[in-house]
Order: C-alpha cells, then sequence, then structure tokens
C-alpha cells in the first residue's frame, strides 16, 4: 500500500454502510414512520428481520432482477410477513414512500467520517460512487455535511448502471480525468465496490463494516481512521 501514496490521486468513496451509517439512520427513520402512522410493531424486532431481507433485495436490484418499486414494497412485505404483522398493500406502500422522504433527514456517520476526509481532502480529489437513488443520496450528502469534501458524485440512476457493472467506474474516471492506476475504491461491499473497481484496474480498500469473510483481494480495515495510516 505504500505505492499508494504516490500513484493515487483521486479516491471514490462508497456513501452508505462506508461513510454515512445506514442501519443507525434507517433504524431511526422507522421509528418515526412507525410512530406517525401508529403502526403497533415492535422495532428491534422488524429491524433484526429487515436487514438481511433488505440486503438480498437490493443485491436482486443491483443484479437488474427487480425493479426500484418492486425493492421498496417487497423487503417491507416480507419483513411484516416474517412477524406475522397483519398490514394491507396501501399501507405498506405509504411507508415505503415515507421511509424514503424521511431517510435522508437522518445524519449519523461513521465514526471519524469528517475527520478522516478533513485529513485526506487536501492531497487527493474526493468523490462518490453509490447504488443509492439519485435524489436520496444527494439530500443525505448535503444534510450529513459531506458535500463540501466531494467533487463528483455518481449514482446508478444518474449513470444508469448499478455497480459492479464496468460502466458507473469507465464513467466515473472518464468525468473526473482520472487513470485507473492512479484511483482509489472505498467501499463495504466486496462484490459492487472492490471487484467492481479492481476489475477496472483500480485500487481498492475494504471497509469491512459487515463482516463479509476476509480475502486477499486488497487490504481490508474495520474504522475509517485506518485509512488515513494506509494513505
Amino acid at each position: 500500500m505504500s505505492e499508494l501514496k504516490v500513484l493515487v490521486t483521486d479516491l471514490f468513496f462508497d456513501l452508505d454502510h462506508t461513510l454515512w451509517d445506514f442501519e443507525t439512520n434507517s433504524y431511526l427513520t422507522f421509528k418515526k414512520v412507525f410512530l406517525e402512522r401508529e403502526v403497533a410493531v415492535d422495532l428491534d424486532q422488524f429491524v433484526m428481520h429487515y436487514k438481511p431481507i433488505n440486503h438480498a433485495y437490493w443485491k436482486l436490484y443491483r443484479e437488474n432482477k427487480i425493479s426500484k418499486e418492486r425493492l421498496r414494497y417487497q423487503r417491507l412485505a416480507e419483513t411484516f410477513q416474517k412477524l406475522n404483522f397483519s398490514i394491507g398493500e396501501s399501507q405498506i406502500n405509504e411507508i415505503a414512500v415515507a421511509y424514503i422522504d424521511h431517510l435522508s433527514s437522518f445524519t449519523h456517520l461513521f465514526e471519524g467520517a469528517l475527520e478522516v476526509l478533513n485529513k485526506l481532502s487536501p492531497h487527493y480529489k474526493l468523490h462518490v460512487i453509490t447504488n443509492g437513488f439519485e435524489k436520496v443520496q444527494h439530500y443525505k450528502i448535503k444534510n450529513s455535511g459531506l458535500a463540501p469534501f466531494f467533487d463528483f458524485i455518481f449514482t446508478a440512476e444518474g449513470v444508469g448502471v448499478k455497480k459492479p457493472h464496468p460502466q458507473i467506474f469507465k464513467t466515473a474516471l472518464e468525468q473526473t480525468k482520472t487513470n485507473p492506476e492512479k484511483a482509489l475504491m472505498i467501499g463495504d461491499s466486496l462484490e459492487a465496490d472492490i471487484l467492481g473497481a479492481l476489475n477496472q484496474g483500480m485500487h481498492a480498500i475494504h471497509f469491512n463494516s459487515h463482516d463479509e469473510a476476509l480475502h486477499t483481494h486488497c487490504p481490508i480495515i474495520n474504522s475509517l481512521e485506518e485509512l488515513t495510516k494506509l494513505l
């Protein structure tokens, strides 16, 4: 990794589960939405079931096997089914819309995110590549104080393909005028972020926030602060 101090000029960050603390913000969003709509479900039990279901449906969405609308509805419907909680289709749709509307209003970041970006920004150009939805991701970045750090923000909706599709990385490299050997991707998903970037000749660092299996594809970190020791 010591070579990266010389070679790398541009850092590309994933957003959710890498900088923006999705699990904490999602929990608080459901708490708000359920309270407003008087949905008497055990929140902790709901979230416990929702996490793996949401992860599975995002994988299907990333692979273009389901639509955005199907993702938003089905992940909720299946979670309520797991809890044997009776709820109508129209109410699930209302919750799905409210969840997206409120999600970006919560601004919890992973520990050290702003401090690390402050240390890195004088030395590198910083960008975002995210599979999240266009409007929601821009709101998240703005509301959480991340916007001033980034020159370019690439979303799957904006580019038209999702990580790990080669085109989203190629578009990012082209628009930032960065050579792959001078680019480094930092993300939480081995499949979408790490292998997607490595396959395009970029460097990568895996922020293992999901406790994924260890591997030798690239350096693995367990906290954002470790970035400042590697870069």
